[in-house]
């Protein structure tokens, strides 16, 4: 069952509400976190709630409960909706203002937590592997608003997601302006070659993911070796393996790109053993 916090009271998915005239709705003024919770225990928590309050610092807008706070709504959340594994979508809008952008006009902050399910894929996309289009539609130049700020603008993905569905792939890969392979249309990409891991760097103008920092770590534990480095299609289709990963997605072996078999075709050895680590770590298999 879906459960919703708005600045203190508790609501259902039908009585919810925000007014019209919130920044975050006219202007995509305000940001956000995506969560999972597995096993009704919050994965990785303090470190999302960081880049939160971080995200909300950088666009000079103010949370107005401290991170202890919002975490207790968090957990209370989870355990009110009953779900076993939840998706949970910490929010922060600028607040009700009027019909201008000017931030002044906002009294204060909307403050929410919804706690829901999330289903990205069919279940036998992570044994066999997905198909990604490279989308024309490339990510915000990083001079225009910090990719490390995780905010309400996400039409650029939008558009990239539906050039994938139009495609009939399962996601996108989107490019920066200078054409090299940044992310999916909501996660991080690594390709394997020869052993190795690569994903994009910082600098790249990429969201920097919970998952892709988890997935490092656990590469690191099995000793296969991974490094941050810029990569472009010609990587992505000679690949051994590769994958996207994102709290929605989890990790997610890719199967097809632009048409070419990536690998073998089906979800490689170092995939397959990532994939095994991380539902070790968050599902306790």
């Amino acid at each position: 069952m879906a459960v919703i916090w708005i600045n203190g009271a508790w609501y259902d998915r039908n009585s919810a509400k925000v007014s019209v005239f919130d920044h975050g709705l006219l202007y995509g003024d305000g940001v956000f976190e995506g969560i999972r919770a597995y096993q009704g225990r919050v994965f990785r928590l303090e470190q999302h709630l960081e880049r939160l309050y971080d995200s909300a610092r950088a666009i000079a807008l103010t949370i107005p409960v401290v991170a202890a706070e919002l975490a207790a709504v968090i957990e209370e959340g989870v355990r009110r909706s009953g779900l076993k594994d939840a998706y949970i979508r910490p929010l922060v809008t600028r607040g009700d203002g009027d019909m201008g952008v000017d931030p002044r006009k906002c009294s204060s902050p909307n403050l929410l937590v919804i706690v829901d399910s999330l289903k990205m894929w069919p279940a036998d996309r992570y044994e066999q592997g997905i198909a990604v289009v490279t989308a024309g539609t490339p990510i915000p130049h990083r001079e225009a608003l910090s990719p490390r700020v995780k905010s309400l603008n996400y039409l650029p993905h939008v558009m990239a997601k539906q050039e994938a569905n139009v495609a009939g792939a399962d996601e996108a890969i989107m490019l920066d302006s200078s054409g090299h392979v940044a992310e999916g249309t909501g996660q991080n990409i690594f390709v394997v070659k020869k052993g190795v891991l690569k994903t994009p760097p910082s600098y790249a103008g990429i969201l920097l993911g919970i998952t892709r920092g988890v997935v490092l770590e656990l590469a690191a534990q099995a000793g296969h070796p991974a490094r941050e480095e810029m990569i472009n299609r010609y990587d992505l289709y000679t690949a051994d393996e590769a994958l996207l990963c994102g709290t929605g997605a989890e990790i997610a072996p890719i199967r097809l790109a632009d048409g070419r078999v990536v690998g073998t075709g089906k979800p490689g050895p170092i995939t397959r053993d990532l994939m095994a680590r991380f539902r070790a770590l968050t599902r306790g298999d």
